[in-house]
Protein backbone atom coordinates (compact mmCIF):
# COMPACT_ATOMS: atom_id res chain seq x y z
CA UNK A 1 0.00 0.00 0.00
CA UNK A 2 2.92 2.41 0.86
CA UNK A 3 4.54 1.81 -2.54
CA UNK A 4 1.20 2.32 -4.30
CA UNK A 5 0.82 5.48 -2.57
CA UNK A 6 3.93 7.00 -3.36
CA UNK A 7 3.55 5.46 -7.37
CA UNK A 8 3.70 8.73 -8.77
CA UNK A 9 6.69 10.45 -6.54
CA UNK A 10 10.12 9.69 -8.54
CA UNK A 11 11.42 6.88 -6.41
CA UNK A 12 14.58 5.11 -7.08
CA UNK A 13 14.16 2.43 -4.17
CA UNK A 14 12.41 1.90 -0.68
CA UNK A 15 13.48 -0.85 2.21
CA UNK A 16 10.96 -2.02 4.81
CA UNK A 17 11.51 -2.76 8.17
CA UNK A 18 8.59 -3.99 8.99
CA UNK A 19 9.08 -5.40 12.87
CA UNK A 20 10.89 -1.81 13.62
CA UNK A 21 7.93 0.33 11.58
CA UNK A 22 10.44 1.80 9.39
CA UNK A 23 10.63 2.36 5.46
CA UNK A 24 14.17 4.00 4.25
CA UNK A 25 12.88 6.36 0.64
CA UNK A 26 14.96 7.01 -1.81
CA UNK A 27 13.94 9.65 -4.27
CA UNK A 28 13.69 12.67 -5.96
CA UNK A 29 12.04 16.19 -4.69
CA UNK A 30 11.06 17.49 -1.38
CA UNK A 31 10.91 15.13 1.42
CA UNK A 32 7.38 16.79 2.54
CA UNK A 33 5.99 15.46 -0.07
CA UNK A 34 6.44 11.86 0.37
CA UNK A 35 5.42 12.56 4.18
CA UNK A 36 2.20 13.80 3.06
CA UNK A 37 1.72 10.97 0.80
CA UNK A 38 2.19 8.66 3.98
CA UNK A 39 0.27 10.61 6.78
CA UNK A 40 -2.93 9.54 5.15
CA UNK A 41 -2.58 5.71 5.01
CA UNK A 42 -2.72 5.70 9.06
CA UNK A 43 0.58 3.98 9.99
CA UNK A 44 1.47 6.96 12.32
CA UNK A 45 4.34 8.06 9.73
CA UNK A 46 6.40 10.35 10.52
CA UNK A 47 10.07 11.32 9.28
CA UNK A 48 12.95 10.71 11.21
CA UNK A 49 15.87 11.72 9.06
CA UNK A 50 16.40 13.19 5.57
CA UNK A 51 19.87 13.41 3.45
CA UNK A 52 20.69 13.59 0.15
CA UNK A 53 21.49 10.44 -1.36
CA UNK A 54 25.10 8.95 -1.88
CA UNK A 55 26.66 7.02 -5.10
CA UNK A 56 26.88 4.18 -2.63
CA UNK A 57 23.20 4.40 -1.70
CA UNK A 58 22.44 1.07 -3.97
CA UNK A 59 18.94 -0.16 -5.33
CA UNK A 60 18.08 -3.75 -3.79
CA UNK A 61 18.23 -6.12 -6.50
CA UNK A 62 15.67 -8.17 -7.39
CA UNK A 63 15.15 -11.10 -9.69
CA UNK A 64 11.94 -10.84 -11.36
CA UNK A 65 11.66 -14.43 -13.25
CA UNK A 66 12.31 -15.85 -10.00
CA UNK A 67 9.64 -13.74 -8.02
CA UNK A 68 6.95 -14.70 -10.68
CA UNK A 69 7.65 -18.58 -10.22
CA UNK A 70 6.99 -18.25 -6.16
CA UNK A 71 4.31 -15.63 -7.23
CA UNK A 72 2.62 -18.72 -9.42
CA UNK A 73 3.00 -21.16 -6.65
CA UNK A 74 1.36 -19.25 -3.88
CA UNK A 75 -1.44 -18.74 -6.11
CA UNK A 76 -1.73 -22.38 -6.95
CA UNK A 77 -1.52 -23.37 -3.54
CA UNK A 78 -4.23 -20.71 -2.21
CA UNK A 79 -6.65 -21.62 -4.94
CA UNK A 80 -6.53 -25.30 -4.08
CA UNK A 81 -6.76 -24.94 -0.34
CA UNK A 82 -9.55 -22.42 -0.89
CA UNK A 83 -11.44 -25.32 -2.79
CA UNK A 84 -10.81 -27.92 0.07
CA UNK A 85 -11.20 -26.14 3.14
CA UNK A 86 -14.97 -24.66 1.53
CA UNK A 87 -16.14 -27.74 1.00
CA UNK A 88 -14.38 -29.59 4.56
CA UNK A 89 -15.87 -26.04 6.23
CA UNK A 90 -19.78 -27.32 4.83
CA UNK A 91 -19.10 -30.78 5.82
CA UNK A 92 -17.63 -29.92 9.04
CA UNK A 93 -20.21 -27.76 9.88
CA UNK A 94 -17.55 -25.08 10.89
CA UNK A 95 -17.46 -21.15 10.23
CA UNK A 96 -14.02 -20.89 11.26
CA UNK A 97 -12.88 -23.46 8.47
CA UNK A 98 -14.75 -21.20 5.99
CA UNK A 99 -14.03 -17.82 6.77
CA UNK A 100 -10.32 -19.25 6.52
CA UNK A 101 -11.32 -20.73 3.33
CA UNK A 102 -12.12 -17.41 2.24
CA UNK A 103 -8.75 -15.88 3.59
CA UNK A 104 -7.30 -18.22 1.38
CA UNK A 105 -9.03 -17.01 -1.91
CA UNK A 106 -8.33 -13.64 -0.81
CA UNK A 107 -5.03 -14.12 -0.51
CA UNK A 108 -5.27 -15.83 -4.13
CA UNK A 109 -6.43 -13.33 -5.89
CA UNK A 110 -4.16 -10.28 -3.92
CA UNK A 111 -1.28 -12.67 -5.76
CA UNK A 112 -3.18 -13.10 -9.32
CA UNK A 113 -3.41 -9.36 -8.98
CA UNK A 114 -0.07 -8.96 -8.07
CA UNK A 115 1.07 -11.18 -11.48
CA UNK A 116 -1.08 -8.64 -13.56
CA UNK A 117 0.61 -5.71 -12.54
CA UNK A 118 4.07 -6.81 -12.95
CA UNK A 119 5.69 -4.03 -15.07
CA UNK A 120 2.66 -2.04 -15.72
CA UNK A 121 2.28 1.32 -15.25
CA UNK A 122 1.49 2.68 -11.52
CA UNK A 123 -2.00 3.78 -12.53
CA UNK A 124 -2.50 0.42 -13.33
CA UNK A 125 -1.26 -1.15 -10.54
CA UNK A 126 -3.48 1.22 -8.15
CA UNK A 127 -6.54 -0.08 -10.35
CA UNK A 128 -5.64 -4.07 -9.96
CA UNK A 129 -5.19 -3.14 -6.57
CA UNK A 130 -8.67 -1.95 -5.99
CA UNK A 131 -9.87 -4.79 -7.80
CA UNK A 132 -8.38 -7.06 -5.15
CA UNK A 133 -9.91 -5.16 -2.27
CA UNK A 134 -13.47 -5.11 -3.71
CA UNK A 135 -12.70 -9.03 -4.04
CA UNK A 136 -11.69 -9.57 -0.51
CA UNK A 137 -14.46 -7.14 0.66
CA UNK A 138 -16.74 -9.76 -0.98
CA UNK A 139 -15.42 -12.44 0.64
CA UNK A 140 -14.96 -10.73 4.07
CA UNK A 141 -19.25 -9.86 4.00
CA UNK A 142 -19.66 -13.27 3.11
CA UNK A 143 -17.67 -15.33 5.50
CA UNK A 144 -19.10 -12.71 7.99
CA UNK A 145 -22.61 -13.22 6.37
CA UNK A 146 -22.33 -16.88 6.81
CA UNK A 147 -20.85 -17.08 10.37
CA UNK A 148 -23.90 -14.45 11.89
CA UNK A 149 -26.47 -17.48 9.74
CA UNK A 150 -24.62 -20.36 12.09
CA UNK A 151 -24.54 -18.08 14.94
CA UNK A 152 -28.54 -17.31 14.34
CA UNK A 153 -29.57 -20.73 13.24
CA UNK A 154 -27.20 -22.76 15.61
CA UNK A 155 -24.55 -25.20 14.31
CA UNK A 156 -22.45 -28.42 15.65
CA UNK A 157 -19.09 -27.75 14.67
CA UNK A 158 -17.63 -31.10 13.92
CA UNK A 159 -14.35 -30.87 16.12
CA UNK A 160 -11.93 -33.80 15.18
CA UNK A 161 -12.52 -32.47 11.23
CA UNK A 162 -11.80 -29.17 12.40
CA UNK A 163 -8.14 -29.80 13.41
CA UNK A 164 -7.37 -32.24 10.68
CA UNK A 165 -8.12 -29.65 7.33
CA UNK A 166 -6.54 -27.04 9.93
CA UNK A 167 -3.15 -29.01 10.05
CA UNK A 168 -3.64 -29.60 6.37
CA UNK A 169 -3.78 -25.86 6.05
CA UNK A 170 -0.83 -25.11 8.42
CA UNK A 171 1.59 -27.23 6.43
CA UNK A 172 -0.01 -25.58 3.08
CA UNK A 173 0.85 -22.11 4.56
CA UNK A 174 3.88 -23.08 5.95
CA UNK A 175 5.28 -24.23 2.66
CA UNK A 176 4.20 -21.10 1.19
CA UNK A 177 6.35 -19.30 4.11
CA UNK A 178 9.76 -21.22 3.26
CA UNK A 179 8.40 -20.69 -0.52
CA UNK A 180 8.87 -16.69 0.11
CA UNK A 181 10.92 -16.27 2.99
CA UNK A 182 13.85 -16.13 0.48
CA UNK A 183 12.44 -13.39 -1.59
CA UNK A 184 10.88 -10.97 1.10
CA UNK A 185 13.71 -8.62 0.97
CA UNK A 186 13.51 -8.19 -3.02
CA UNK A 187 10.61 -5.46 -2.97
CA UNK A 188 7.67 -4.38 -1.16
CA UNK A 189 5.36 -7.09 -3.02
CA UNK A 190 7.38 -10.11 -2.00
CA UNK A 191 7.29 -8.71 1.68
CA UNK A 192 3.43 -8.25 1.42
CA UNK A 193 3.30 -11.93 0.46
CA UNK A 194 5.46 -12.97 3.02
CA UNK A 195 3.61 -11.09 6.07
CA UNK A 196 -0.12 -13.05 4.50
CA UNK A 197 1.51 -16.25 4.46
CA UNK A 198 2.45 -15.83 8.36
CA UNK A 199 -1.15 -14.26 8.97
CA UNK A 200 -2.67 -17.53 7.40
CA UNK A 201 -0.51 -19.54 10.08
CA UNK A 202 -1.90 -17.57 12.62
CA UNK A 203 -5.54 -18.11 10.90
CA UNK A 204 -4.75 -21.88 11.25
CA UNK A 205 -3.60 -21.91 14.57
CA UNK A 206 -6.71 -19.71 15.58
CA UNK A 207 -8.99 -22.78 13.98
CA UNK A 208 -7.17 -25.24 15.49
CA UNK A 209 -7.51 -23.23 18.99
CA UNK A 210 -10.85 -23.04 18.50
CA UNK A 211 -12.01 -26.37 17.55
CA UNK A 212 -9.78 -28.02 20.65
CA UNK A 213 -12.22 -25.23 22.82
CA UNK A 214 -14.70 -26.72 21.29
CA UNK A 215 -14.32 -30.16 21.97
CA UNK A 216 -12.99 -29.20 25.41
CA UNK A 217 -16.32 -27.20 26.50
CA UNK A 218 -18.89 -29.14 24.29
CA UNK A 219 -20.07 -25.34 22.45
CA UNK A 220 -19.64 -24.28 19.03
CA UNK A 221 -18.94 -20.11 20.48
CA UNK A 222 -15.39 -20.74 20.06
CA UNK A 223 -15.89 -21.69 16.19
CA UNK A 224 -17.76 -18.68 15.91
CA UNK A 225 -15.27 -16.63 17.67
CA UNK A 226 -12.59 -17.41 15.18
CA UNK A 227 -14.54 -17.34 12.49
CA UNK A 228 -15.58 -13.64 13.09
CA UNK A 229 -12.21 -12.32 13.75
CA UNK A 230 -10.37 -13.76 10.56
CA UNK A 231 -13.56 -11.94 8.40
CA UNK A 232 -12.84 -9.44 10.03
CA UNK A 233 -9.29 -9.23 9.22
CA UNK A 234 -10.15 -10.26 5.54
CA UNK A 235 -12.66 -6.86 5.98
CA UNK A 236 -10.11 -4.43 7.58
CA UNK A 237 -7.15 -5.55 4.84
CA UNK A 238 -9.91 -5.16 1.78
CA UNK A 239 -10.93 -1.63 3.67
CA UNK A 240 -7.02 -0.56 3.66
CA UNK A 241 -6.68 -1.17 -0.18
CA UNK A 242 -9.41 0.58 -1.02
CA UNK A 243 -8.16 3.76 0.67
CA UNK A 244 -5.87 3.73 -1.53
CA UNK A 245 -5.55 6.86 -3.98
Amino acid sequence: MIRLRLSDVPIRFMEFDIPGRTVVVGHAGDVQTVLDRLVPLGYGAQLRESRPLLESDATPVSDPVAERNVLWKLLGINALMFLFESIAGWWADSAGLIADAADMFADAVVYGVALYAVGKAAKLKLSAARISGFFQLALAIGALSETGRRILAGSSPEEVAMIGVSLIALAANVWCLMLISRHRHQGVHMRASYIFSANDVLANLGVILAAGLVAWTGSPIPDWIIGLLIGMMVLVGAIRILRLQ
